[in-house]
């Protein structure tokens, strides 16, 4: 079992996100996590530097830490022959510690380039299509492709890793869990759902199972919640509509009715590390072995010691 620490982007600014993952590492965590986006869900969050930069840096400030994309889309914002190339200088500058996350993105994100973000079965017609090209070009050599939406034309990657990362493939349903198996070497999942697992084991896959836990860290629960509700009711909203909307004005619109109660049925959160320990193990006993902790409490700090000194111990017995 391998236990990680979400980094905030949307929250905090670069330097400070390379400041936290140094302290995640020194509290005992494995690994890093990082989302890629273009834009925070909420205004209100303020932040949202760019992830190869700030796990660049955090590799070569950190000597043990794992380091992964939590998640990329490698379609659209992205040509992959770009992620190809980003992830092997990654995974050489982290000598071998860097998991490459992919997803179908959200239109917050991949909008901003005016090429437009197609239906669902599009998207998914793209990742594949993307994980085809990273896959060809970590072959070696130069390299060309032709797919119905993709192309790639006489590229090669030249700064290749001895050991190629791992590609852990974002599933929100079955069909996305059977791709990261057949196209992937990994699976990525935001909810202890054992039937992923099952979809991804059933088609061969045997790589990592990464899945992200929603916490809220205060000296009261009730500060936990405040804090989570102020900057991540998005979250309640369900992955239509995570995925569809534009800007982080719309997301406010979107969860103006979300309540304290919402964001508390979703959150584990408080000082008492007893809940933390039981929601972990159900994402352990659903079939996930890297399991990253989201913190979105107010002091990250307080997180990181209230896990080296109340968590780590429980989590790792």
């Amino acid at each position: 079992m391998r236990i990680g620490y979400k980094l905030a982007a949307e929250a905090f600014g670069p330097k400070e996100l390379v400041r936290q993952a140094i302290r995640a590492e020194e509290a005992g965590f494995d690994f890093v996590e990082i989302s890629d986006h273009y834009h925070p869900w909420l205004d209100v969050q303020g932040h949202s530097p760019f992830a190869w930069n700030v796990l660049s840096a955090i590799a070569v400030r950190t000597t043990r830490l794992g380091l992964a994309t939590g998640v990329t889309c490698p379609t659209t914002r992205y040509h992959p022959a770009i992620i190809a190339q980003a992830a092997a200088t990654l995974a050489i500058l982290s000598d071998g510690r860097f998991t490459l996350g992919v997803g179908s993105g959200e239109r917050l994100n991949e909008h901003v380039v005016g090429q437009g973000f197609g239906s669902v079965r599009e998207r998914h017609e793209r990742l594949r299509e993307a994980l085809d090209i990273i896959n060809l070009l970590w072959r070696g050599g130069y390299r060309s492709y032709e797919g119905k939406h993709l192309s790639l034309e006489d590229a090669r990657v030249f700064d290749l890793p001895d050991t190629l990362p791992p590609i852990a493939v974002a599933a929100g349903g079955t069909a996305a869990a059977e791709l990261a198996a057949t196209h992937g070497s990994g699976l990525f999942a935001t909810e202890p759902r054992a039937d992923l697992v099952t979809a991804f084991t059933g088609k061969g896959g045997t790589g990592p199972r990464y899945a992200e836990m929603p916490v809220a860290w205060a000296p009261t629960e009730q500060e936990a919640i405040t804090e989570a509700h102020r900057t991540t009711r998005w979250a309640v909203t369900g992955w239509k509509v995570m995925a569809e909307l534009p800007n982080p004005v719309n997301f406010e619109a979107a969860s103006a009715t979300v309540t304290e109660d919402d964001v508390r049925e979703l959150f584990t959160a408080g000082p008492d590390p007893e809940p933390y320990a039981v929601r972990f193990a159900e994402y352990a006993d659903a079939g996930y072995d890297h399991i990253a902790l989201m913190n979105t409490g107010p002091d990250p700090d307080g997180f990181l010691d209230f896990y080296a000194k109340e968590l780590h111990g429980r989590l790792t017995r």
